[in-house]
């Protein structure tokens, strides 16, 4: 686990399914005007369950210089 990832969020891909929302173990995740969206960046542990869920691969954990 890299401790300088971070969420990216590819709004595009998106279609407000919640599955990230219902996995994630920390309540970082909310939905807002249909779309993922993120509330509380530092309670994220980095576990990648909301990555991994995504049907749509709209959500992942990568570098700071990543583009969404």
């Amino acid at each position: 686990m890299n401790a300088s990832q971070k969420l990216h969020i590819n709004k595009d891909w998106c279609k407000g399914c919640g599955i990230c929302v219902e996995f994630c173990p920390k309540d970082v995740l909310q939905l807002k005007d249909g779309k993922i969206d993120i509330k509380a960046e530092d309670r994220c542990i980095k576990c990648k369950q909301c990555e991994i869920r995504c049907p749509d691969f709209a959500i992942f954990l990568g570098g700071e210089d990543e583009d969404e």
